[in-house]
């Protein structure tokens, strides 16, 4: 499998090309490139989440605590006084930092359900869903944020699949056909649960005929 530099580093490079091609198509402006790159570069390691003790799960939950802060203010400053929002906060801060990825990591197997295009999906319609509804982004904005994790998740993947063949002896590793994959299909509950988790998303996502003019643009931006 590859390691941590090469896949955020393929990532980035294949978010800058995103990035540019959308600038170029003034989709976004420089501000929002930057963005998506590093939306791209983040979902690059995403699937890596289920990996114990890895410098990727490190950082996704170091990265994660910051936003999820943010959330936490942003929904409960109307319902906590001062003092009871930076006690909540500060719970949520240490909670996603700290706890999260201990819980996460004891829940989870190495090129389980994470490392599929399933997993990819619910990430991707979770940022567009978060992009949309609470930071108030417009639809086909927050659907180009979903689809750059989405993206850099696919490359992840790819470079997985790409790294269990071995050229020079010409044969396929043991992890071949672990990464690139629709589900995991030695655990048939997490399929379904992680099914459940993205149809439970759809209603808070963006309009779906958003979403269709946006890949259709990007299949014209790239002929």
């Amino acid at each position: 499998m590859a390691n941590f530099r090469t896949h955020i580093t393929v990532a980035a490079a294949g978010g800058v090309l995103i990035a540019f091609g959308g600038w170029q198509a003034q989709w976004w402006p420089v501000n929002q490139s930057l963005l998506v790159v590093a939306l791209v570069a983040f979902g690059g390691i995403l699937p890596d989440i289920d990996a114990d003790r890895s410098r990727s799960i490190r950082l996704i939950f170091n990265l994660l605590s910051v936003p999820s802060l943010v959330l936490g203010v942003l929904l409960l400053q109307p319902w906590l006084t001062p003092g009871l929002l930076l006690v909540a906060c500060g719970g949520i801060y240490f909670g996603v930092r700290y706890l999260a990825g201990v819980v996460f990591s004891r829940f989870t197997v190495h090129r389980g359900i994470w490392h599929s295009l399933l997993a990819g999906v619910l990430c991707g319609l979770a940022t567009a869903a978060v992009s949309f509804n609470l930071l108030n982004q417009p639809a086909w904005l927050a659907w180009s944020h979903g689809v750059a994790v989405l993206a850099g998740f696919v490359i992840h993947l790819t470079l997985d699949e790409v790294y269990s063949v071995d050229l020079e002896g010409a044969r396929l590793k043991r992890s071949f056909g672990t990464a690139l994959k629709l589900g995991d299909s030695r655990r048939p509950m997490s399929n379904l649960l992680m099914l459940i988790a993205t149809l439970t998303l759809v209603p808070w996502v963006p309009p779906w005929s958003v979403l269709g003019e946006l890949l259709h643009q990007g299949s014209l931006l790239w002929r």
